[in-house]
């Protein structure tokens, strides 16, 4: 792989794509799956978490597979959930679904408490997923604005 150079700017390190990116520095496909893996058993059996669950089918393994290949494109790696959906807006598609503030938080939580649980994930990595999680999830439920 071509090495970059970080910021555009002529740099003393050069930084290989592959490995700049949160994919990469999160451990790659694996550790992904487990992510979401662990996000959605903490719903399906912590009831702080109840009306999250409740907006989910009776099998969360689809979902959960879904959410990790969102991820795994989201944080940098291979496209293929994006490929496999093309022209799908993932804000939209919550939106429509209703996902309003209380779920999005419940999201939001669970997803740093997910996040947390691999303790051999960085915590400042975890701290700045979670932050742009938490970010993207308010967005989704942020209110519609009419022009």
């Amino acid at each position: 792989m071509t090495p970059i150079k970080a910021g555009g700017a002529p740099a003393r390190h050069r930084v290989r794509m592959s490995e700049a990116t949160p994919f990469a520095r999160i451990g790659g496909a694996a550790p992904v799956r487990a992510l979401a893996e662990r996000f959605y058993a903490l719903i399906d059996r912590d009831p702080v978490y109840a009306d999250l669950r409740a907006a989910h089918g009776p099998d969360l393994a689809p979902i959960a597979a879904s959410l990790a290949g969102f991820l795994t494109a989201w944080l940098g790696g291979p496209r293929d959930w994006s490929a496999e959906r093309p022209g799908l807006c993932i804000m939209r598609m919550h939106r429509q679904l209703d996902f309003g503030p209380e779920l999005a938080a419940q999201w939001a939580t669970a997803m740093r408490e997910a996040l947390a649980g691999d303790p051999s994930l960085d915590a400042a990595l975890a701290a700045q997923i979670g932050d742009a999680l938490t970010r993207m999830a308010q967005a989704m439920a942020a209110p519609r604005v009419e022009v």
